[in-house]
Formats: structure tokens, sequence, C-alpha cells
């Protein structure tokens, strides 16, 4: 049993993807700023007194009400996606500590 030409190039493509999947890049985890630097002031604002703070935390609360609310009006689509970003603001601590990019 031969494969058809179009069988052969879906073949292809998965093997070229799944050998470009296997190459290592370098992985930087994000550090926070030296202290007295603008940037420090920045991100202690942004991050630890906003997203950490009490602002970040009645905003992952909020999300979640209005998911449920969603979710009672069969919304369930978009509640998934409220859900996802309620918790990611709940979770902010865990978050910003595992925040990094992939550099190649």
């Amino acid at each position: 049993m031969s494969l058809t030409s179009q069988n052969r190039k879906h073949t292809r493509i998965t093997a070229l993807a799944i050998t470009l999947l296997l190459f290592a890049g370098n992985a930087l985890a994000m550090t926070t700023p030296a202290a007295g630097s603008f940037a420090y002031d920045l991100y202690d604002i942004g991050v630890n007194q906003i997203l950490l703070g009490p602002i970040g935390f009645v905003g992952g609360v909020a999300c979640m009400v209005f998911a449920a609310i969603m979710a009672i009006r069969q919304m369930l689509l978009p509640a998934a996606g409220v859900v996802l970003g309620g918790a990611f603001l709940l979770k902010a601590d865990a978050v910003v500590q595992t925040v990094g990019a992939i550099i190649c």
C-alpha cells in the first residue's frame, strides 16, 4: 500500500516539526531589577504593590465572581477564559517567579 503525494507531504511536515521541537534553546528567567534604579521603582509599583497586592487579589476574586455569573448564563467559553485570567491574578506570586523567556 503506497502513500499518496498528499500523505507524503503531511508525513514530511510532521517529521520536520518533530525535529524542530527537539532543538534545545537557552532559557533565561526574568530577574528583579537592581534596587534604586528607575526600573526597580516601576517593577515595585507594578508587580509588588498592584499585581501581588490587594488590587490584584480583588481583581482575581472579581473575575471568579464574573465567571460564575457567565457560567450560570450558559456562556461557558467566555467564562473559561475569565476563570483562567482570575486564576492568573490569584496565583500571581507563583507566576511572577516562573516567568521566563526562551531565547534561541
